[in-house]
């Protein structure tokens, strides 16, 4: 069972907005945060304070990640080549559970996180149940001979209104998806600029 420590429409109203554009987010009707306190108005935020908003943002909508995993991400990043930011959210694309839910396999990335640590995935035909696990180029992944039965599972494939990306490649009528190439930073559309959280794990 995945462990959710908070809600993910508490972390919309925590950050002021529809982070995963959701029709039902409580954002769309309350603009303040949650708690007794939300109402109150909101003072202009320090250069460190907008970094540390945009930090966490990004770990909520990857399914609010732990802040060490986070942290381990944007090490990788660094010691790669070229824009550290831009590594950093193709690492993020690349993990298990944001991949089944950029597929449409399921309607969040924390039903991904579930949906994936009860065993119904198989990375080129072998089960895996760790949602932070890291596709590669030419992955096959697919849903499990016993989950290709449930309805809902078609049922979000066939209804879900969200592209699947120009790097994933779905095979027509089977609830199977191929990385076809790693990700690249402008074929990811995410609410966040990473280069802020650039500069706050730099300090």
């Amino acid at each position: 069972m995945t462990k959710r420590i908070e809600s993910k429409y508490k972390i919309d109203r925590r950050m002021g907005e529809n982070i995963w554009g959701r029709p039902k987010s409580p954002v769309n009707r309350r603009e303040y945060g949650p708690g007794q306190h939300g109402q109150r108005r909101k003072s202009k935020l320090s250069d460190y304070g907008v970094q540390l908003k945009a930090k966490q943002k990004l770990r909520g909508y990857y399914g609010n990640i732990s802040e060490r995993q986070f942290r381990g991400i944007y090490q990788e990043a660094r010691r790669l080549k070229g824009d550290s930011g831009a590594h950093m959210i193709g690492l993020l694309e690349r993990r298990l559970d944001a991949l089944i839910f950029r597929a449409k396999f399921v309607p969040t990335v924390f039903a991904a996180r579930q949906f994936i640590s009860h065993g119904h995935i198989r990375v080129n035909g072998k089960r895996v149940t760790i949602p932070s696990f890291k596709v590669r180029q030419g992955d096959v992944v697919e849903i499990g001979p016993k989950a290709k039965s449930f309805i809902v599972v078609r049922h979000n494939a066939d209804t879900i209104d969200r592209a699947v990306p120009m790097w994933l490649e779905t095979t027509s009528g089977e609830l199977k998806v191929t990385v076809r190439d790693l990700p690249l930073r402008e074929q990811i559309d995410i609410p966040v600029r990473e280069q802020l959280i650039v500069e706050l794990y730099s300090k």
